[in-house]
């Protein structure tokens, strides 16, 4: 993990210990581990005063939603910090998002790999880092590396309607979201 300040971190405790009034537990780090079941050996080893301990996620930093719920943690996960390891902070903010919100991962079944991949095709930046509106942002990125008004006299390009073309666009094959923009694959 390139920033140990952002690093994915999961405080495990019982429901036994719970359930005892005992909120008793550790925050493990996950970049410790490569994978779910080390983790959870790590855990049970740490809990090995319980006969059967019961594990409780009482708090996470770091992990996205669709990855944890108190009583789980997805098998994906290491995988997908690895790779976002690999990512700037902006680009592993942006595959966060398209993971939760347009392509459904890991729910969706898809291989890591070709999450990535679909993430890779249909990513086209971040356009919020202005002030400005990014859809309009983009419009105008749009305009510009398609070539859509060359040609077209600058008298008559000053009168083009960015904002409502850029409205168009983001009705049917773009989204935006928190000002990353992606294309609907």
């Amino acid at each position: 993990m390139k920033n140990l300040e952002n690093a994915p971190k999961i405080y495990v405790g019982t429901y036994g210990q719970y359930n005892s009034g005992s909120l008793f537990g550790k925050w493990f780090d996950l970049t410790e581990y490569s994978d779910l079941k080390e983790f959870l050996q790590d855990c049970f080893e740490f809990h090995r005063n319980e006969l059967d301990p019961e594990l409780m996620f009482q708090d996470w930093e770091n992990i996205p939603d669709f990855f944890i719920s108190e009583c789980s943690l997805h098998k994906e996960a290491f995988a997908y910090f690895e790779a976002t390891s690999e990512m700037d902070e902006e680009t592993a903010e942006a595959f966060e998002i398209y993971c939760k919100q347009i392509n459904y991962w890991p729910s969706n079944g898809c291989e890591l790999e070709n999450q990535i991949e679909s993430f890779w095709e249909s990513y086209q930046g971040f356009f919020g880092g202005s002030g400005k509106d990014a859809i309009v942002e983009y419009a105008y990125q749009y305009i510009e590396d398609t070539g859509l008004l060359s040609g077209v006299p600058q008298s008559l390009e000053r009168y083009f309607d960015y904002e409502a073309f850029a409205k168009d666009l983001f009705l049917d094959g773009y989204s935006e979201h928190e000002g990353h923009i992606f294309t609907d694959c």
